[in-house]
């Protein structure tokens, strides 16, 4: 559990400068995606619109202070009420 507080935590202190970057929809924590499949390792998951090249200064990094992130496509649309 140490694992999920501190990427919690991580999370909570870079979102801001995430969401900033092109493309970024959202960030949450949790498993990491390997090939389709769930994985063990806890994750800084970072949801972008499409995944595609970028400028080094816009790219995700692959951890954040030690934490491990996980890049995914994905879109959110707002449901209507």
């Amino acid at each position: 559990m140490k694992a999920l507080e501190e990427a919690r935590r991580v999370k909570t202190e870079v979102e801001k400068e995430l969401l900033n970057l092109p493309g970024v929809t959202g960030v949450d924590v949790g498993s990491k995606i390997v090939a389709g499949n769930k994985t063990d390792i806890v994750a800084i998951r970072v949801y972008v619109k499409e995944k595609r090249d970028v400028p080094e200064g816009q790219a995700i990094p692959r951890q954040i202070r030690g934490i491990p992130t996980d890049v995914i496509e994905r879109r959110f649309v707002p449901h209507s009420s």
